[in-house]
């Protein structure tokens, strides 16, 4: 797939400058930002590739300054059938500019079925996947368990949710997993990124769990 729906990216935004942007945001606030640097193309497309076939619709959770939204249209995904969420309103503003044929919102993904119906595009809630770089080694478990069970009110039965970590193992505790009633089965690993970084995917089990309308904190 081509990038021909992508605006060129001005002189400004080049990659060190990108890479500026992200470091500085995560100076602002370090607990809410995944990592001192952009994920690499690696990555990017490592995160791509984990989405089934046939997916359609998506949405990328914490897109940062975008490096895995680059992937995903050049990839996997047109342009128009993705939304973007991103909470920092800095970022989000950049975002826009970069993808002006997606959809760019800034909001809490812990609201994504409110988010997406209030979207062109989304209005029933739904999607066919979410992909998250939202740094959940840095969250509270509850938080977690809100984002993801936001999220899978948004999947069909057989959709996915595509999260990547740093850490040595799932970011998602397995007692979470169980009470979700949920799987995850790690289907890469990226060394050429800085920090090197694991792709994971979650799906619903054979046993479906609740999903509760707001997991309690």
């Amino acid at each position: 797939m081509t990038t021909r729906s992508e605006r060129p990216i001005s002189r400004w935004r080049s990659e060190a400058n990108r890479n500026w942007v992200f470091f500085r945001q995560w100076l602002r606030s370090p607990l809410k930002t995944a990592s001192v640097v952009p994920s690499s193309p690696r990555l990017g497309r490592a995160m791509a590739e984990a989405l089934p076939l046939g997916v359609r619709r998506v949405v990328e959770l914490g897109a940062g300054t975008g490096a895995i939204t680059r992937a995903l249209i050049r990839y996997k995904v047109q342009p128009e059938n993705l939304l973007v969420l991103e909470l920092n309103a800095d970022l989000c503003r950049d975002l826009r500019v970069d993808f002006p044929d997606s959809q760019v919102v800034c909001g809490d993904a812990r609201e994504l079925p409110a988010l997406l119906s209030a979207t062109p595009g989304f209005e029933d809630a739904k999607t066919d996947a979410v992909v998250s770089s939202l740094g959940f080694l840095s969250m509270p478990p509850p938080l977690i368990e809100e984002i993801i069970a936001a999220s899978f009110r948004c999947l069909p039965p057989n959709g996915v949710f595509v999260q990547f970590t740093y850490g040595p193992k799932c970011p998602v505790r397995s007692s979470l997993l169980r009470r979700l009633g949920l799987r995850a089965e790690r289907v890469d690993f990226t060394l050429l990124n800085l920090p090197p970084a694991s792709v994971y995917v979650l799906r619903r089990g054979m046993h479906r769990g609740s999903l509760p309308e707001r997991a309690a904190a």
